[in-house]
């Protein structure tokens, strides 16, 4: 073996040890059917490595009053779509929990929004996708989209969780999304908002 294939193979051991201690190695998400039947758990980093595994998601968006939507840049230490900006919350529903629960458990862990300050989460469209990011992994998805109203926009973001926040007028990104290509929209949110059809 040359030096350089010994440096190749010393980083290719970094990362396996890297991956089989990454906090996505101790969880399980629910893996599905194009029809998004359960077909059981499957750990958390498989899915998102290799070809992936098709899994149950969710994307929620949320609003204000005025109809701007509350943008959530993805924090640096995220494996996947790292610093790109997000609309609102994305996550997985752990195994017998409802998209509406899970949403509303993210909500308040990543955000700091409590169910006093809305009263109309509601489920609106859901999709199939499958996305490469770079050499890191992929997103094979059923996506569920759940959109919001806050009446009280007070937020406390976690900052492992949250690099920053923005709100924009939803009307003009939904018909500009171009304008806004600076920012690295995720894949799953402007699937979601290319597919929304209230405008």
């Amino acid at each position: 073996m040359s030096v350089d294939d010994a440096d190749f193979a010393a980083e290719d051991d970094e990362t396996v040890a890297s991956d089989e201690t990454h906090e996505n190695a101790r969880q399980d998400v629910v893996a599905v059917d194009g029809e998004d039947r359960e077909q059981g758990l499957v750990n958390r980093l498989e899915a998102h490595t290799g070809d992936g595994v098709r899994h149950r998601a969710f994307t929620a968006l949320v609003f204000d009053r005025d109809d701007n939507i509350l943008l959530a840049q993805r924090s640096p230490r995220k494996r996947l779509w790292d610093t790109h900006w997000d609309g609102t919350v994305a996550s997985h529903p752990e195994e017998g929990q409802t998209q509406k629960e899970a949403t509303r458990q993210r909500l308040e862990e990543e955000l700091g929004v409590t169910p006093d300050q809305y009263d109309d989460l509601r489920l609106t469209d859901k999709f199939e996708y499958k996305r490469y990011y770079e050499n890191e992994g992929v997103e094979h998805e059923v996506c569920a989209v759940l959109q919001l109203t806050l009446d009280d926009t007070s937020l406390d973001p976690d900052e492992k969780e949250v690099a920053g926040l923005m709100w924009v007028p939803y009307e003009r990104l939904h018909q500009n999304p171009q304008w806004y290509r600076q920012l690295r929209l995720c894949p799953w949110f402007e699937i979601a908002m290319r597919r929304d059809v209230r405008q």
